[in-house]
Order: structure tokens, then C-alpha cells, then sequence
């Protein structure tokens, strides 16, 4: 099955995706991907679905090609704020270190982003109330299944797993 082209929405459109919310151990990692629809990579698709080998070649064609950003929430974070709400701060960091706005943003899962995390916690990125009314002021839908949907979030997808890999690698 082909992936669709963010056509649905007007505008830059951002995917964003997560890796790490199962394992017990390391960070939790997620990517925001903007890709150029003259341009598109073949091969991409949900990284669950990918060998290891193939998601580090679509790492490298990904990161050379389309605008993209990581964000990462430490263990230390997680266990302050919890699995979900370190999950949706990583993505929210993702789009805020985006070098190009989108209009428009999909997530991969059943929730959609919000611009209230970041301001209470201890450890970690605090958010400026600019950052938080920058998130807010994005519309944006979540997509259950939308790393098996949508070309941007599959990228995404195959970000932040092979930056999560790489990084427990290195620990």
C-alpha cells in the first residue's frame, strides 16, 4: 500500500511521530518531518515495519531531503511527568525546532497535541508562554495509525526510531 501525501490539508504540513513509549529503559524520542512533495522518498513506511538497515538508509535519504526535527524527553523527565505527557512534550520540542512553520500538523495516534506541557516540572525544557501559544496556535489532528497512513508521519516514524536506537547504542 502507498502512502498518501499530506493533500488532505492546506499548507506546510507537518507529521510527527513518536519511538519509546514501551521500552523500560532510555528516552522517549520523537521526530516532526516536513517533506517536499516533489520530492518523495520511496521506500518509507511505518519503521515497524522496516528491517534495521533500511530505516537508517531512509534516516540518511530523510535527513538530506525534508525539513525535520528531534525532541527528546530524558528518563529523569518521564518519570516527573509521565509516559503520555513526556510523549507529547517530545513532539511538541520536535515542532517547535522545526526550521520552517507548518500551518498545519498531523500526529500519528488518538490524541492531539496540546500547548499546556512544559511549565510545572522540575527537570527538562521549560516552554515560554511564546512557545506555548506558537504550539496552540497550529491546528492539528491526531491519526490513529497515521505512521501507516500518511508519508510525513511514516518518515517521522523512521526518525525517531533510528535516533532512539542509536542513542540506547551508545548508553
Amino acid at each position: 500500500m502507498d502512502l498518501s501525501i499530506e493533500s488532505n490539508y492546506q499548507g506546510v504540513v507537518a507529521g510527527v511521530d513518536e519511538a519509546g513509549r514501551g521500552p523500560l529503559a532510555g528516552p522517549v524520542v520523537a521526530a516532526a518531518v516536513i517533506i517536499d512533495q516533489n520530492n518523495l522518498i520511496k521506500g518509507i513506511k511505518d519503521s515497524k515495519k522496516l528491517s534495521k538497515n533500511k530505516r537508517e538508509e531512509l534516516y540518511v535519504k530523510i535527513t538530506q531531503n525534508y525539513v525535520w526535527s528531534i525532541g527528546v524527553v530524558e528518563p529523569k523527565e518521564i518519570d516527573e511527568i509521565n509516559i503520555l505527557n513526556a510523549s507529547m512534550k517530545a513532539m511538541q520540542e520536535s515542532i517547535l525546532q522545526l526550521k520552517t512553520k507548518p500551518e498545519y500538523i498531523i500526529v500519528d495516534g488518538n490524541r492531539p497535541l496540546n500547548g499546556k506541557l512544559g511549565r510545572i516540572q522540575k527537570t527538562g525544557k521549560i516552554f515560554s508562554e511564546e512557545e506555548i501559544q506558537f504550539l496552540k496556535s497550529i491546528p492539528n489532528t491526531s491519526i490513529i495509525k497515521g505512521d501507516a497512513t500518511y508519508l510525513s508521519i511514516a518518515a517521522a516514524s523512521v526518525l525517531a526510531k533510528t535516533y532512539r536506537d542509536d542513542y540506547m547504542d551508545t548508553i
